[in-house]
């Protein structure tokens, strides 16, 4: 560890007028925690949060659109409405509070968003070329779209210093001033377009424009595609020539960016998931900053405090964007200022915090439960103001994990009863893929943490009734997990695989495997990486209309890059009735359509099958008798994290509750949820 004395990640950074405490920032991103398009309490708990936890710069407004024809894709704030004004205000006055700067984003998404949002305008575009993640077929925009759209950056710009911030950055990767920039989305051959000087003209504009209504010194930067890496788009010289451009004219610094987003590949290229390398674009930003004469940060995968200081240090980077690493852990800079960096909780890669605003409106961290919920829950464990209690734990996977730790930071006496040799549950097989391995970070923090608080966890240990008594708790929290659930066929189960067979490896893919999955996240997707990687022929059904519907943007390119590559069939629509052994000893799968209720059958060698899992609660039901609460759970105690009081049977010697998938089958982020907000009340 480097001494603290010359961290490089500590050391203060003058950007313009404004004084910065360290490198590190947390780089513009649109969390979807806006209401009606405004940053409320909601919204700024989460970036005062880390403000508290030490950031130099918190950039807010991840795309925070300029004009009504720019709706929000995805909570974006609307930064054309006055009304914005005091609630940037106040967020910005407690971020201050803390120590912290803070930056709005500022967009015209362009074609970047949907016609069916919003106002219903028409959205705009150079061209009119359809972008396929968003689906929009755009207008071309006319000479007064465009003198309409520089007014509207100006306005915002202007709202953004009224609510006191310390400056603004422009989008222009995926939105309308690069859509402008890259011959390969303008085919326009009138004054804006045609050329590299035409193509330029609407940022310039922009910038000017802006320039004139803020003044000279408050910081205007702009967050950049350099090189798009795409066939006839923005290429290094030319991305590079036109920054040069642009900072002449009155940008201050540059957040640099390598590649395009239109598509999901695209995207999980620029904003990398796990199994993928560590900051695979920061040479390429160092070399911007040689070229470049202005400050240069950049935000791609640098998720642990090693590479950061590398690019510091090395002189690739003026300031450090770890902002997925802080939706990880808000209080990461504190803790390298603490000499405490092995007990930041690491970002894993999982994609989670981007792919849950697609599928549940909002970012959630998978292993950090309070991260968006500061209003309701805090970062740290605070001590139990009461008696210390005994607790036991059965299950060490996510949830037993997380309740141990929580438990003995609150000051209980915790043991675990563990019956593997090792703690992680699902979570030991799902890193069995290599692209998932980062997972284990899940586990191994939550063992460290826990051993700091003498937690003891007894390993090879399978509890009974009686196991449990012998130690005589206080509380017994149960975290059994749940086994595969093949109970859903009509017959055949006996005869089928499921997921864990595949990812454990006890039973090898061999010829044609069919893999039915009824769940569509993972566990499905990860048990075809390793029928698709052995060579068995992989045959895909499921009775959804798309394949892993729970997968989001940010993990599904990978497995179906490595599924086209193994050329495995996939069949939509279409649900596993039963399976049963023919004639000649293979299986015969019986699979039923409900849209033209017939059914066909499919011969194959094996059937491997993914229908979540049924909880493992035999203990936990042996249990109920002797507990005082008989297992019941006061949910509105729950949500406010207060004491659970309900005690049925007075008789009983102790509390018992359960959580993860011994109560249903859920993820990882619904395991950690269930055991921090119960445990923060014991």
């Amino acid at each position: 560890m480097s001494s603290l004395l010359t961290d490089p990640l500590l050391e203060p950074f003058q950007l313009g007028p404004l004084t910065l405490r360290n490198r590190v920032v947390s780089t513009s991103h649109e969390p979807a925690f806006s209401e009606d398009g405004m940053p409320k309490e909601r919204y700024a708990a989460y970036h005062v949060e880390k403000a508290k936890g030490g950031v130099a710069l918190t950039m807010i407004g991840g795309s925070a659109v300029v004009s009504p024809d720019s709706p929000p894709a995805f909570g974006n704030l609307l930064m054309y409405k006055d009304e914005i004004v005091p609630w940037l205000s106040r967020l910005t006055d407690q971020v201050h509070e803390h120590g912290a700067a803070v930056m709005c984003q500022l967009t015209h998404l362009g074609r970047r968003t949907s016609n069916y949002a919003g106002d219903w305008l028409p959205v705009l575009a150079p061209s009119p070329l359809r972008e396929p993640a968003h689906r929009a077929f755009p207008k071309q925009a006319e000479g007064w779209d465009l003198a309409r759209v520089v007014a509207d950056y100006a306005a915002a710009a202007q709202r953004a210093v009224a609510g006191g911030l310390d400056g603004i950055e422009l989008e222009a990767y995926g939105h309308l001033l690069d859509g402008f920039l890259s011959p390969a989305t303008n085919r326009r051959a009138d004054g804006w377009g045609g050329t590299p000087e035409r193509r330029l003209r609407l940022a310039l504009a922009v910038v000017r424009s802006i320039r004139d209504a803020v003044g000279p010194t408050f910081p205007i930067g702009m967050r950049l595609v350099i090189d798009e890496d795409v066939p006839g788009g923005i290429d290094p010289d030319s991305g590079i020539s036109a920054a040069r451009t642009l900072i002449a004219e009155g940008i201050d610094f540059i957040s640099v960016i390598r590649g395009h987003i239109d598509t999901d590949a695209a995207l999980a290229r620029v904003i990398p998931p796990m199994g993928t390398p560590s900051a695979p674009h920061l040479e390429f930003a160092g070399w911007v900053k040689k070229e470049l004469g202005v400050p240069v940060m950049h935000a791609s995968r640098i998720a642990d405090v090693a590479t950061a200081r590398h690019a510091i240090r090395d002189g690739l980077l003026d300031l450090v964007g770890m902002t997925r690493a802080q939706i990880a852990d808000p209080y990461l800079v504190a803790k390298i200022a603490a000499g405490q960096e092995d007990r930041i909780r690491p970002c894993v890669g999982a994609g989670y915090c981007l792919d849950a605003i697609y599928q549940a409106s909002d970012t959630k961290c998978i292993h950090n439960p309070a991260t968006g919920r500061e209003l309701l829950l805090p970062h740290h464990v605070p001590p139990s103001t009461g008696p210390s209690r005994k607790v036991v734990v059965i299950g060490a996977g996510a949830a037993g994990l997380e309740a141990a730790r929580v438990l003995g930071e609150r000051g209980h006496r915790v043991v675990v009863l563990e019956a593997a040799p090792e703690a992680g549950g699902q979570l030991l097989l799902a890193a069995r893929s290599a692209a998932r391995r980062d997972l284990l970070g899940i586990v191994d923090w939550r063992l460290t943490e826990s051993a700091r608080c003498d937690v003891r966890i007894r390993y090879n240990t399978y509890a009974d009734a009686a196991t449990v008594m012998a130690e005589a708790p206080d509380v017994v929290v149960v975290a059994t997990g749940g086994m595969p659930n093949t109970g859903f066929l009509e017959s055949g189960s006996e005869l089928v695989l499921d997921t864990w067979d595949v990812l454990a490896g006890s039973r090898p893919p061999a010829g044609d495997v069919l893999l039915y999955d009824d769940h569509g996240g993972h566990s499905a997707m990860d048990a075809a990486t390793a029928i698709a990687e052995s060579g068995a022929r992989l045959h895909i059904v499921t009775p959804e209309r798309t394949l892993a519907m729970d997968v989001g943007g940010m993990n599904y390119p990978r497995y179906f890059g490595i599924l086209d590559r193994a050329h495995a069939r996939t069949t939509l629509l279409q649900r596993l009735r039963s399976v049963r052994r023919g004639a000649d000893g293979r299986l015969v799968a019986t699979l039923f359509s409900e849209y033209s209720e017939l059914e066909t059958e499919l011969t194959v060698d094996q059937v491997v099958v993914e229908h979540g899992t049924l909880p493992n609660d035999e203990l936990y039901h042996a249990l109920v008798p002797g507990s005082k609460n008989l297992g019941a759970v006061d949910h509105r105690a729950l949500l406010a994290t207060a004491t659970q009081s309900l005690t049925p049977n007075p008789a009983g010697r102790y509390q018992l509750f359960r959580i993860g998938d011994a109560v249903s089958s859920r993820n990882v982020h619904a395991a950690v949820l269930d055991a921090y907000r119960l445990c923060l009340a014991i």
